[in-house]
């Protein structure tokens, strides 16, 4: 998940230098959306584990 969250921050690195705001823009927000998720998933992930 955070591979994922980490090559789409890079498209959006290279759309924002090429001059593309939309596709950037777009990335961007997906990738924010994937690396909250890994986050939540990974605390969850943490916890369960203290617990067992």
């Amino acid at each position: 998940m955070l591979h994922y969250a980490i090559v789409f921050f890079v498209i959006a690195l290279i759309a924002a230098v090429l001059g593309f705001s939309g596709i950037a823009g777009a990335a961007t927000n997906i990738a924010w959306i994937l690396f909250v998720v890994f986050l939540i998933l990974a605390i969850v992930s943490m916890l369960r584990g203290r617990r067992v």
